[in-house]
């Protein structure tokens, strides 16, 4: 980018896209996130960690993720499930749940594989990850910005509980920006 002050996380008014997302929040009536955590969604993690009033729930695989978004919408509520596209792969039998039972399930997934990609290894899961998903019956939702991701997050969560299936969020690595693996990430 031309302005040094402006990186991919950020909108030119400086606000975070992870901040943007999570101040949405209360109005879509979440109060729980699921994570298998990623630096991706960092910004977004820590202020759901530091806020009382959202439980962070940290999973050991993605698929419990599902699972739990499945038994809090049981409960009455919509959750957010966040993770790194890697873990797309994870959830691929169990999407087949709220799918079957029409149970809303709101995905936030930091993509990798894309732009600036220093790890072959993520390279082939993140070129298939929006194919698989929509294959899935997931409706998938691409933001072109950092100031997109707050509102198709948003577009996700409402069309999720319309239609009663799944919804993502795909958070391009343009949007989070490359990791560095050098520690200053």
């Amino acid at each position: 980018m031309d302005d040094p002050d402006i990186s991919p996380h950020r909108d030119s008014d400086g606000a975070d896209w992870g901040e943007q997302v999570f101040r949405t929040l209360p109005d879509l009536g979440i109060r729980h996130v699921a994570t298998v955590p990623d630096a991706g969604l960092g910004t977004f993690l820590e202020l759901c960690e530091a806020d009382p009033a959202i439980r962070l729930i940290t999973l050991t695989t993605e698929e419990e993720g599902i699972a739990l978004a499945c038994g809090t919408w049981l409960g009455g509520e919509l959750a957010a499930v966040a993770m790194q596209s890697s873990g797309v792969g994870n959830v691929v039998n169990m999407l087949g749940l709220p799918n079957v039972c029409r149970i809303p399930c709101l995905l936030l997934v930091s993509m990798r594989g894309e732009a600036e990609e220093r790890n072959p290894w993520q390279v082939p899961v993140g070129r298939a990850v929006p194919d698989l998903l929509a294959a899935l019956g997931v409706d998938v939702f691409r933001p072109e910005s950092a100031s997109g991701v707050a509102p198709a997050f948003a577009e996700a969560a409402a069309r999720a509980r319309q239609a009663g299936r799944p919804a993502a969020v795909l958070v391009s690595q343009r949007i989070i920006g490359a990791k560095s693996f050098t520690g200053e990430d």
